[in-house]
């Protein structure tokens, strides 16, 4: 194992990250946050020393690198980045308890939105703007970000990198080139950001709220600035976040082939049609399975509908009503969706309509299969025959996340929470959503929860961002041991 590389490239992405602490700090700088400047210079100094220490005894690493390194730099990459990122929260004692700022910053980076906090608008507006930028910034994913910047290897091995950390049950590049393709990558993102941001700013929505939301909109993570979500801006700003989130929740390899002027096979493609039937279905449902608690208002029930709908598919998690409160039918679709999640290659999260048509079409092969022992059964998505192994790892990431999300209530159940609330949190987190129901739901937070109930919701979130593989991988004895 090339453990140097390993070293090499945790040491770039501290440096990066003591970069990452200027914009906040420029913002409570401006504030006149004394103490919260003091905290994100501290924390940048932390970052910057044991980055700058680690690149140097590694200088001399060998670039290549494989699937084994790829998974260890990108798990413990994250775990590193949350660590010294959850520092300015503690330091300045806006968070005074580590384990709830490492929740609240583990949260951020893998864009759940859960969040310990009964006070959201109590937060400096340097620590508002710091928990919104890591959403912005593992939206994408970290390393994907380090890639469009830094190369990270010769030949393909960078490829490794971007494998490990992009969600979906495969990943191909855009271009040949891993560093182009990130690049593109980052490009598209920035320019939907932007858009949003304008979209914003024209309903007069303030510039830092704009940011703020911008970003949670766009990582699809769901931390809003005030306490009550999104429920105290006007419709328009709502909807400009309806469309926005649901715009992130699209792989964004079909944006680019948009750009190429390949309309027909981006609109037309398979995961997208069912990303937007099961939108529109849940939409249409909970509209009327809700609208006695509108008074038969259509209008308003068809607007908290859609943007909760959007919210929850995306895994973005803001809010512009109680869901909670919701008839059970409607409470049971935003579960369901809260499992399906997103498209491959976008920011969202959940398992991903492309495993969901893999499994669909897994299991119709199965039965015919066993009507005609003897008939070859292809599956095929978009006029292509999925590989074996792509099947294998789809049937296997269902089987562990079963596995974990057993273990996980199991161990929540400690707390003596409703089962509810014990299996939405679980849900919530594994799939980055932020919000569940009863105790967790959209008006609620994860304060009352013990340290190891945070600790096993904190490793479900990793476990849910990084399609659970890498950390798997990371755990397992055999991985660092001698080849």
């Amino acid at each position: 194992m090339n453990r140097k590389i390993i070293g090499k490239i945790l040491g770039f992405l501290l440096v990066m990250e003591s970069f990452l602490f200027m914009p906040p700090a420029f913002i409570s700088w401006m504030d006149g946050e004394r103490v919260a400047l003091t905290a994100f210079f501290t924390a940048a100094a932390v970052a910057a020393v044991v980055g700058g220490w680690l690149s140097h005894i590694c200088k001399e690493a060998e670039r290549s690198y494989y699937a084994r390194e790829g998974f260890l730099i990108v798990s413990l990459g994250w775990i590193v980045l949350s660590a010294v990122g959850a520092l300015p929260f503690w330091l300045s004692k806006e968070i005074p308890h580590y384990v709830d700022a490492l929740f609240e910053v583990i949260s951020g980076f893998t864009t759940t939105g859960a969040s310990i906090l009964t006070n959201v608008e109590g937060l400096s507006r340097g620590m508002l703007f710091w928990r919104s930028f890591t959403h912005w910034l593992g939206g994408m994913g970290i390393l994907v970000f380090l890639l469009a910047v830094v190369p990270m290897g010769k030949g393909g091995y960078s490829f490794n990198l971007l494998r490990a950390e992009s969600p979906g049950p495969s990943v191909t590049k855009l271009v040949p080139k891993t560093r182009e393709s990130a690049t593109i990558l980052y490009r598209l993102y920035i320019l939907l950001t932007v858009l949003c941001v304008g979209f914003l700013l024209l309903g007069g929505m303030p510039l830092f709220d704009s940011l703020c939301t911008a970003m949670g909109t766009a990582g699809t993570g769901g931390f809003g600035i005030k306490n009550d979500s999104m429920a105290g801006y006007s419709p328009y700003l709502q909807n400009v976040c309806t469309v926005f989130m649901a715009l992130f929740g699209v792989n964004f390899s079909l944006y680019y082939l948009l750009l190429l002027g390949r309309v027909r096979e981006a609109l037309f493609n398979e995961e997208l049609r069912l990303y937007v039937g099961i939108i529109l279905a849940s939409v249409a449902a909970i509209t009327f399975n809700i609208l006695p608690l509108y008074g038969g208002q259509i209008r308003g029930a068809l607007h908290d509908a859609a943007f909760t709908v959007s919210s929850i598919i995306t895994t973005t998690g803001f809010a512009t009503a109680d869901f909670n409160l919701w008839p059970q039918l409607s409470r049971t679709i935003l579960v369901v969706l809260m499992v399906v999640g997103a498209c491959a290659g976008s920011t969202g999260g959940g398992i991903k309509c492309a495993r969901v048509i893999l499994l669909t079409k897994s299991l119709k092969a199965h039965i015919r299969q066993s009507l005609h022992p003897r008939s070859v059964n292809l599956i095929q998505v978009e006029g292509r025959t999925v590989e074996e192994e792509t099947i294998q790892g789809v049937n296997t990431y269902m089987s562990a996340y079963c596995a974990i999300a057993v273990v996980s209530v199991l161990i929540l159940a400690l707390d003596n929470c409703s089962i509810e609330t014990n299996l939405t949190a679980m849900l919530a987190c594994l799939n980055n959503i932020g919000p569940g129901l009863d105790l967790v739901g959209p008006t609620s937070n994860y304060f009352h929860f013990s340290d190891l109930s945070k600790i096993v919701l904190m490793l479900d979130m990793l476990l849910g961002r990084l399609e659970i593989f890498p950390l798997l991988v990371m755990l397992s004895p055999r991985t660092w041991k001698k080849a």
